[in-house]
């Protein structure tokens, strides 16, 4: 038995299952086996511990990598843990960096698991939902995988941004049809296909989730966020 599954049976699931009680539907939606996307909203650190629990199968994720980067024993307890629960370090800086890690993620697909991605690329600032980033699009066209669209409802409130120490909130999950995107296989590479597909991913988890939809990134509002408090601040 991995890691995972001893952590997943003994430890996490009987913790979150008795302090947050998860509800979920259209469960059936995800696959039994094969490989699969699986493409979620984005509103606290938790979502990555509540989405296996839910999920019977391993869900590997593309993590950011700062939680490898970390010092202390803090920074050693993370590493040992994202590693050994199979997470793949995912690098958001762009260029040949980013690339490499979503190649790590094609991979995994490849091996025929299911891939956990928040295709915002970061946690929601303000609760909407935000613009997706490509690089959902590019997995799951090169892959030629199913994406499975989720909506995670109140992990918001159960640890929000900027707290560490959850709170105990009743928490769900929504789970939709697996989109297929057959005809776009041909134009893998294509920005105008890939812009296509990731919208149309968004659309589903906007309409999962009834968040209000932004079409703005999240890294360009936390950043204004980020500006409007120094000038208060000032």
């Amino acid at each position: 038995m991995s890691f995972y599954s001893i952590a997943k049976k003994f430890v996490v699931a009987p913790t979150v299952n008795t302090a947050f009680r998860p509800w979920v539907k259209g469960l059936d939606n995800i696959p039994t086996h094969g490989p699969a996307i699986l493409a979620s909203n984005h509103l606290s650190f938790s979502d990555s511990i509540f989405i296996p629990v839910v999920v019977p199968r391993q869900v590997r994720f593309l993590a950011k990598n700062d939680y490898w980067q970390g010092s202390g024993v803090t920074g050693t307890i993370n590493r040992w843990f994202f590693s050994l629960s199979g997470q793949i370090p995912m690098d958001r800086s762009g260029g040949k960096a980013s690339s490499d890690s979503l190649n790590a993620g094609l991979q995994a697909l490849r091996d025929g698991h299911l891939l956990g991605i928040y295709p915002e690329g970061t946690r929601s600032p303000d609760g909407r939902l935000h613009r997706g980033k490509l690089g959902v699009a590019k997995l799951a066209l090169e892959a030629r995988v199913p994406v499975v669209p989720m909506a995670l409802i109140g992990t918001d409130k159960v640890q929000p941004v900027g707290k560490s120490i959850p709170r105990v909130r009743r928490v769900g999950l929504i789970i939709g049809e697996p989109l297929t995107f057959d005809s776009y296989f041909d134009n893998a590479t294509d920005r105008f296909a890939q812009r296509a597909v990731t919208d149309e991913i968004m659309s589903r988890i906007m309409r999962l989730s009834g968040q209000e939809y932004h079409d703005r990134y999240a890294t360009d509002v936390k950043r204004k966020l980020a500006q409007s408090r120094d000038t208060d601040g000032s």
